[in-house]
């Protein structure tokens, strides 16, 4: 025959049984909540560091090609100087200018499509990771609905 005595202490029993496996319960998903959380933020810094790698070598890539454009111009006003310094009327010289600013002006303009092009796909390939990284929380997020 069982005494109230122990009665009480089975039930204290298996409250301290059920409390003890709620607790390692709650310790082993917060583990893993941490380590989730951890797993995360290592993928989102990954995410910066690609973004500003690709960044890094469009900036590159533009400085490049502006310099060139510099050089190619400057060595085109030169060479434009010397030509007028030969004319040997000023019909000559308009005629010679107006060439010059027709051609230096499509350079310009071809140099600006480039240097868009390049700020664009460079753009693209410094959002993409980062893109990637947003998309991907805000799934689990849903997933975790």
């Amino acid at each position: 025959m069982t005494t109230g005595a122990d009665t009480v202490r089975t039930t204290v029993d298996q409250f301290a049984t059920a409390g003890n496996q709620a607790f390692k319960d709650g310790v082993e998903k917060s583990l893993t909540a941490i380590n989730e959380a951890n797993a995360q933020g290592k993928r989102n810094m990954e995410a910066v560091a690609a973004s500003v790698t690709a960044a890094a070598k469009g900036a590159e890539s533009l400085g490049a090609q502006t310099i060139a454009y510099s050089k190619k111009a400057f060595e085109d006003q030169v060479a434009q100087a010397k030509a007028l310094s030969t004319c040997k009327s000023v019909q000559e010289v308009v005629e010679l200018q107006t060439t010059f600013a027709k051609t230096a002006m499509e350079a310009y303009i071809a140099q600006l499509n480039k240097a868009s092009e390049i700020v664009s796909s460079t753009l693209k390939d410094a959002l993409r990771p980062l893109n990637e990284r947003a998309t991907a929380v805000v799934e689990q997020f849903q997933a975790a609905r």
